[in-house]
């Protein structure tokens, strides 16, 4: 009888997951948890960070069908594996998004390209530690904190570092309100903190409609590498200002945007399982991603101070780091830093302005890494 109640009990351990389940497991099933506790108690971002948390900790459970291929997980990955889902993103994006800020004030693109310093110092420091100058462009673009435009410059140059990637990329970014606020006191003093900027001039329907039809003309004529992403923005953002289609802009800015964003969160944690996540090339693409961060705001911040001294003090330095292009967070990390400062100091419409400028800016970089390199 012991016997027979002894083999039973093997046969139903061997039908769990518990005998592969190994300290690498246990580490990753931590971090998913961590992600999980910063998006659900500290609220940074959980609209990434719970969907990401929640996959990386089923990812690492042995035994889950989920992440299998025929897994529900696994399927999630596809699109972003075939770059279906970083265009849908961009189609949201643009739906959702006024370009009126950097539309009625050109000169805080420059914010856009300053704050992108971080892509190249990171893809130097790559190829220094041994990357391929492919996997080395990849890794820097991290730096644009543009997650659709990581995974799709990745797909093209480095496809292999995709789950890494695409982890560091979005996991910074929804760090953002950690990581910049910082860097932007440190780098700024409490006066410039202080500006109060004037309002922006108003921008008519007209300069709104032929805006993203004279975007995706000069982007799939000089940029074609990264049209598909820009061209989906500004569909999006045509369909948002022609006032025409209201159906369409609603479905796109919020039910297709959010269910698109649940898949790419899901898809990104799944790729977390320990066995080729914990590996010597992850850690340091994670440093670089960070390091990347650091630089872009860094250089944002100062491009903004050196554009408040040229228009004597008019600029608030706290835009700079705005520049990077993640719409709206590092917008509205400025906006917070600001408030913090001053509760009358209101900046998310002027940090707008470069952090649209940003989505350009990454477009361009990783449009140049993408025709330098000869990617199709």
């Amino acid at each position: 009888m012991y016997e027979q109640f002894s083999t039973l009990m093997a046969e139903l351990l061997n039908q769990t997951g518990l005998l592969d389940l190994w300290w690498g497991n246990i580490v990753m099933i931590i971090v998913g948890g961590i992600l999980l506790y910063l998006g659900i108690i500290k609220k940074y971002e959980p609209f990434l960070l719970v969907g990401i948390g929640l996959a990386c900790i089923v990812a690492n459970v042995p035994g889950s069908d989920l992440t299998k291929p025929g897994g529900l997980f696994h399927y999630a990955y596809q699109g972003v594996e075939l770059l279906i889902i970083p265009p849908l993103i961009f189609l949201g994006i643009g739906a959702m998004t006024d370009f009126g800020p950097m539309i009625a004030n050109p000169s805080l693109v420059i914010l856009g390209a300053a704050a992108h310093l971080g892509i190249f110092v990171s893809l130097i420091g790559a190829k220094l530690l041994g990357f391929t100058l492919a996997e080395a462009s990849a890794i820097g673009i991290i730096g644009g904190a543009d997650g659709p435009m990581a995974i799709y410059v990745t797909m093209k140059l480095a496809p292999h570092l995709l789950p890494q990637i695409s982890v560091a990329a979005y996991s910074y970014m929804a760090l953002m309100p950690l990581i910049q606020p910082p860097i932007m006191r440190l780098l700024t003093t409490k006066e410039e903190r202080n500006i109060i900027m004037q309002q922006p001039r108003y921008v008519s329907r007209l300069e709104k409609i032929v805006f993203p039809i004279v975007i995706a003309i000069i982007v799939n004529l000089f940029l074609p590498p990264v049209a598909p992403l820009i061209t989906m923005l500004m569909l999006g953002n045509l369909l948002r200002e022609c006032l025409c289609v209201d159906r369409l802009a609603e479905t796109a800015s919020n039910t297709l945007l959010n269910i698109v964003t649940l898949v790419l969160t899901v898809a990104i944690g799944s790729t977390m399982d320990a066995n080729s996540f914990l590996t010597w090339d992850t850690l340091l693409i994670i440093v670089l991603g960070l390091i990347a961060f650091v630089f872009g705001t860094a250089s944002g911040v100062i491009g903004a101070r050196i554009m408040n001294k040229i228009s004597r003090g008019k600029i608030n330095p706290l835009i700079g780091s705005a520049g990077i292009a993640s719409v709206p967070i590092a917008a509205r990390v400025s906006h917070v830093v600001g408030l913090q400062e001053n509760k009358y100091n209101f900046l998310i419409m002027h940090a707008m302005g470069p952090n649209l400028a940003g989505v350009f800016g990454t477009a361009i970089s990783g449009g140049i890494l993408l025709a330098f390199l000869g990617a199709k």
